[in-house]
């Protein structure tokens, strides 16, 4: 056996060393955790020690010369490197020290190294000149525990619709005739109502389970079979349906509810105008009542006031109209009425046209159309009174005295479908990460050697950087909507309006990472994720729409923000505005005395990686920026500036604070349901998805951090080498990671995931 010119004492930290001297992110805490296990080792003389601890003076590092040293020991000693090692670094020098020494038993402080440093085999396997044994993923984790902690009290309904979706009527095909594509998901939809899903959301008495919550999971699983599947579903069950369930009485539900859930009576959502897009109070379409015929006629009154983009218009037979309400001559606001549109025979009632929108970057397998209205009458019975109503002698009522809190109120109700689009856009993000990351374990390219196997796209800290930060936000995502949905549906707050400013900004920025990711997925799989068969093409064309409808995302984080401005001044309103604007600034100031020189720059792990350090920045950010937007608005009104000007001024402002504000809310609501899991393994797991999501967030906002003197230059770069490290960390486990999706097999069809 070939001798070796150090101890077996001192041989078997050289590969340990030779690891932490090559990355350059060696800290004083992780000196410190080397220090520690040199000390309680006792298996090393005190020269042995000594030696060692010598060679971690930062002050005075090991010489290039001594580094190739230990590298030729290494690559000389024919070890053979085993990431699927329980540990692997460890178990590799053992095999080194064997090679060399006729005793080589395992070190228990080598191991501690190993984890307390979180040394993965991505960190060196590229380092030493050796035969690498490449696993694609790890098995220390488990995918099937991690899909239960995600779907936890929903986990037998979503278990059960998965099982269906494996009919063969889901089967995805490329469909480009656009009239036998929306026959197609016509016909899955029927599916779905067939057996008890149209009608979940709705009380027992209709067919229903009530279950809110749990509908809300099939809009992200429907996505893993087909966007527009999933669309369609929601205007008809969820916006046309739900609006008859949350603005309607019993009258209407009894009529129409539980036809509506069977898929027997198909209708659509009538909100939207060519002319007025997100400004729904200012919409056009008229109903105004009649009172000798005890009827409501619904109006177009002009060329762009037409509903505009309108699903389900070819199929359906009646539409949930939003229209001005006028009664005796007053307009009492937006209100939705129940027209009928179609006869048995499916053809248009008189004053009725509906136009098709034509063909569209994607969700071509739903009937988008335009709709004008011509002096149609309808029942007053057709009015959907729950928040106002014409009663019998023609006046007008509503327990709603403010006109303004009527309108908000109503909206309110239908928060709920932008969870659910939010919803599906995280299902399309979470498939495109699944293909993606799939094909990167199998598909190799490039290594320095020709007598090498090539190295896995995975393999690569390029391809992780891309991908993992991504599949982090999706479970911290995943999380947040899940709590969303709770609240919303919570009976004990019939308020809604937090839960509104909430989602309107929540919704928007998973909507903008479900298009930025689909997109990444796309490069990453380069010419692959170009072909349609691979799924990646339809779900750009189909997620990108989910920006704009159920709100347009930079109209929602205008409302986000603004939400955030009234809950500050409504927790001091009776001192007032400026009182707000002082107890602000105190706080702020008060943030400001932790932000100094030694805080700004401090980069040890056990700070990046704290939550505490991640939900201050992002409650500064909000806070400062709430603050800052305050009293610029007051200025301007102070020189005279009317207040629809003033927040014009300010829109920029307003975005970045709707945006702080989600991503703050976003963050705190996966930390603190991390905490509650009880299991040790897999709550360290979901922290460190929770935290790689927070400094990547962090990082993509340094600027404004840097601006604001929060961070400096030394710990700006530390966050993003941290998010590096993270990311190649969770290497050994991002196959688990995206099977914990739960996306089924029999949904898995594109051909590069398989």
């Amino acid at each position: 056996m070939q001798d070796s010119t150090y101890s077996s004492e001192i041989l078997q930290y050289i590969p340990f060393y030779y690891v932490i001297w090559s990355d350059d992110l060696l800290t004083a805490s992780e000196i410190n955790v080397v220090q520690n296990a040199i000390d309680a080792d006792k298996t090393l003389s005190e020269k042995s020690r000594a030696h060692l601890l010598a060679w971690l003076d930062t002050n005075n590092p090991p010489p290039n010369s001594e580094l190739k040293k230990w590298k030729q020991m290494i690559s000389n000693s024919a070890a053979k490197l085993v990431e699927s090692e329980t540990y692997p670094l460890t178990t590799f020098s053992q095999k080194v020290v064997c090679h060399y020494k006729d005793e080589c038993p395992f070190n228990e402080q080598l191991k501690h190294i190993e984890i307390q440093l979180g040394i993965q085999p991505n960190h060196y396997n590229h380092l030493f000149d050796v035969q690498v044994d490449h696993e694609t993923t790890s098995d220390f984790y488990n995918s099937h525990e991690i899909d239960i902690i995600l779907k936890g009290k929903h986990a037998k309904v979503v278990g059960n619709f998965r099982k269906v979706l494996a009919d063969p009527i889901f089967k995805w095909e490329v469909h480009r005739n656009k009239e036998d594509f929306r026959n197609v998901v016509l016909n899955q939809v029927k599916f779905l109502a067939g057996k008890g899903y149209g009608a979940m959301a709705y009380p027992e008495a209709y067919g229903g389970t009530n279950d809110m919550e749990g509908y809300a999971y099939m809009f992200e699983n429907m996505m893993f079979t087909d966007g527009s599947l999933s669309i369609k579903f929601g205007v008809q069950f969820g916006l046309f349906g739900g609006s008859i369930q949350k603005l309607g009485t019993k009258k209407h539900h009894d009529l129409y509810l539980s036809k509506t859930g069977k898929a027997e009576l198909l209708g659509c959502f009538a909100m939207t105008e060519t002319g007025h897009g997100s400004n729904v109070r200012g919409i056009k379409t008229t109903a105004t009542y009649n009172n000798e015929t005890d009827q409501l006629v619904i109006h177009t009154p002009g060329k762009n006031d037409n509903k505009e983009y309108i699903g389900n218009a070819l199929h359906s037979k009646m539409a949930s109209v939003f229209a001005q309400l006028i009664v005796n001559g007053k307009n009492e606001g937006v209100h939705a009425i129940l027209v009928p549109l179609r006869n048995e025979k499916h053809d248009l009632l008189p004053g009725v046209t509906v136009e098709d929108n034509g063909y569209k970057l994607g969700l071509n397998g739903v009937d988008n159309g335009k709709i004008w209205f011509n002096q149609v009458a309808v029942p007053r019975e057709n009015l959907l009174n729950k928040y106002g109503d014409i009663k019998e002698d023609g006046t007008y009522h509503s327990d709603i005295k403010n006109p303004n809190k009527r309108f908000f109120t109503m909206l309110g109700t239908l928060v709920g479908g932008r969870i659910c689009v939010a919803r599906a856009g995280l299902g399309g993000a979470k498939f495109a990460l699944a293909v993606a990351i799939k094909h990167a374990l199998k598909r190799r390219q490039f290594n320095d050697s020709i007598k090498i196997q090539e190295d896995l796209l995975m393999d690569y800290p390029t391809h992780q950087l891309r991908l993992t930060p991504l599949v982090a936000s999706a479970y911290v995502y995943h999380v947040t909507l899940d709590k969303m949905m709770e609240q919303y549906c919570d009976p004990s707050q019939p308020d809604k309006r937090k839960v509104e400013t909430q989602v309107a900004g929540l919704k928007s920025i998973i909507t903008w990472y479900a298009n930025d990711t689909i997109q990444e997925c796309r490069e990453a799989c380069g010419g692959k994720g170009y072909l349609l068969e691979n799924r990646i093409a339809d779900l750009k064309g189909d997620v990108d729409i989910f920006t704009t409808f159920e709100g347009d995302n930079t109209v929602l984080l205008l409302l986000a923000a603004k939400g955030v401005l009234s809950d500050f001044k409504s927790e001091f309103n009776s001192a007032g505005f400026s009182a707000v604007l002082k107890i602000l600034g105190i706080q702020i100031n008060d943030k400001l005395t932790t932000i100094n020189p030694i805080y700004s720059n401090k980069v040890d792990k056990d700070h990046l990686y704290n939550p505490k350090f991640h939900k201050h920045a992002f409650e500064y950010r909000t806070r400062r920026l709430t603050y800052t937007l305050a009293m610029r608005i007051r200025d301007y009104i102070k020189t005279g500036v009317p207040s629809y000007q003033a927040f014009l001024k300010v829109q920029s402002h307003l975005l970045a604070l709707g945006k702080a504000y989600s991503n703050e809310l976003a963050y705190n609501t996966y930390s603190d349901f991390a905490e509650t899991i009880p299991d040790t393994k897999n709550r360290a797991l979901f922290q460190k998805l929770g935290t790689l999501h927070a400094l990547h967030t962090i990082r993509q906002d340094a600027e404004w951090y840097l601006e604001q003197g929060y961070i400096g230059g030394t710990k700006s770069k530390a966050i993003r080498q941290r998010v590096e490290r993270l990311s190649s960390e969770l290497r050994p486990h991002i196959g688990v990671l995206v099977d914990g999706f739960g996306i089924p097999e029999h949904c898995m069809s594109a051909p590069i995931a398989n």
